[in-house]
């Protein structure tokens, strides 16, 4: 069982900078088309200073933190039995190829449901830009399966 003292946890902030390359192999990744996600020219003719960051990359670049799951053993999380529960996401402002993002993450909520069964770590997540402007916020859900 995880401990709810670690509610509140902090893991340690990770910066990333968002290169143009990956956001194109991205955007080809997911079938985008838009050129503004492709080519510089056509980001600067829609008006953005940059390419800009698809919404779901967040997700990419989070991941790219060193040890990604290090904080998983703080917890006493055994990877082997977790599963992806929800994730929601909320902008407050754009990012672009060149920023670099800050992800702030602390675990707001532990709890169980089915006789112990089953665990929920429920983790919020903060991005902000090298200026300190709030990016996104992200907020996910993982289910530990006991038993």
């Amino acid at each position: 069982m995880i401990d709810p003292c670690h509610i509140g946890y902090v893991s340690p902030p990770f910066t990333t900078e968002v290169e143009r390359g990956r956001l194109r192999f991205f955007a080809k990744a997911i079938g985008e088309t838009d050129p503004v996600y492709l080519e510089e020219d056509a980001a600067h003719a829609a008006g953005y200073p940059g390419l800009p960051v698809p919404p779901t990359f967040l997700f990419c670049l989070e991941m790219d933190r060193p040890a990604p799951y290090g904080w998983f053993d703080d917890l006493g999380i055994e990877l082997p039995k977790v599963l992806h529960g929800e994730q929601s996401f909320v902008y407050h402002a754009m990012a672009y190829a060149g920023d670099c993002l800050t992800f702030a993450a602390r675990v707001r909520d532990i709890y169980s449901k089915k006789g112990g069964l089953l665990e929920f770590v429920v983790q919020d997540n903060q991005i902000s830009n090298q200026r300190g402007e709030l990016i996104a916020e992200f907020t996910r859900t993982l289910v530990i399966r006991h038993g």
